[in-house]
């Protein structure tokens, strides 16, 4: 048996689930999903419902103690340590120990690269592409995205990147600079003017701020609790211009053609930030950010 905790929203989530999956398959024993973190965590739920996830919630008497243990967890941490079976992320560069873990290993970090489930990656692109239908409007959408010759999703993240101050060092909100020199490397490989499909947190600054080569369209009708159905959507498109947030990287991934052109930032954290090399997929482009 696996054991991922998980923590964050939608994108997060789903590098934690891949991550532990294929784990879980090379081991040929069942995932469990420790979400006890949402308990206390007003801000975040647990968001991989919509999936056809191989998976199930665990319960309290199977999971490992945490912190509301006490005294009791902290003799379990240092005894799952010493045994090397909590294995916690050390930084946000690629760890291969990870992929040498075995039966009883409890995963507990963001895990940000395909390198850790990049040979099972078909069965998790099919496991994290969404089961629930899409909803009238998306429908439509969808529709309209595949019948675009060449349609671009582009994601555009703001939200705490800006409004909090902690953030601002760690994050690096991208300017309307990367999106103007990303797209123009889109549309020299392309030789042509793509639609561009513009997802983001921030809608109204989107549309006024991002200028792009080609028509532009700012889809704002999915709020936070339908992300999942944003995210079908950006998966649809045929490239993708992504920012440096977990979500736009799925959103990119889950698009499953051989022939994609993605677009990612060359810088991906503020300075006080991480190593993120490999967090890029060789095969997608950078553009400066």
């Amino acid at each position: 048996m696996i054991f991922a905790r998980l923590r964050g929203r939608l994108g997060n989530q789903m590098f934690q689930y891949a991550v532990a999956r294929a784990v879980a398959l090379r081991n040929g024993v069942e995932l469990v999903l420790d979400a006890r973190d949402f308990i206390d965590d007003p801000k975040h739920e647990y968001a991989l419902g919509d999936f056809p996830v191989a998976a199930r919630i665990g319960r309290d008497g199977e999971l490992p103690p945490d912190r509301r243990a006490g005294l009791r967890y902290a003799w379990w941490k240092f005894r799952a340590i010493r045994d090397g079976r909590l294995c916690r992320e050390r930084g946000t560069a690629f760890e291969p120990r990870v992929l040498a873990l075995g039966d009883g290993a409890i995963l507990h970090g963001y895990w940000q690269s395909e390198r850790y489930f990049e040979d099972h990656a078909d069965t998790i692109r099919a496991e994290l592409t969404p089961r629930t239908p899409p909803s009238a409007a998306n429908a439509d959408w969808l529709a309209r995205i595949r019948e675009s010759p060449a349609a671009v999703s582009v994601h555009v993240r703001r939200g705490d990147y800006v409004s909090q101050a902690k953030n601002r060092d760690l994050f690096l909100a991208l300017a309307p600079s990367y999106y103007a020199a990303a797209a123009q490397e889109l549309c020299e490989r392309l030789g042509g003017t793509p639609d561009f499909y513009v997802f983001s947190d921030a809608p109204d600054w989107a549309e006024s701020e991002i200028r792009l080569p080609g028509p532009k369209t700012v889809l704002r009708h999915n709020d936070g609790a339908a992300a999942f159905e944003d995210l079908r959507l950006m998966a649809a498109c045929r490239h993708h211009i992504i920012a440096n947030s977990s979500f736009s990287w799925w959103g990119a991934w889950l698009d499953p053609s051989p022939d994609k052109i993605v677009v990612a930032p060359g810088r991906w954290f503020g300075e006080r930030g991480g190593d993120a090399s490999d967090i890029v997929p060789e095969s997608w482009i950078l553009a400066d950010a």
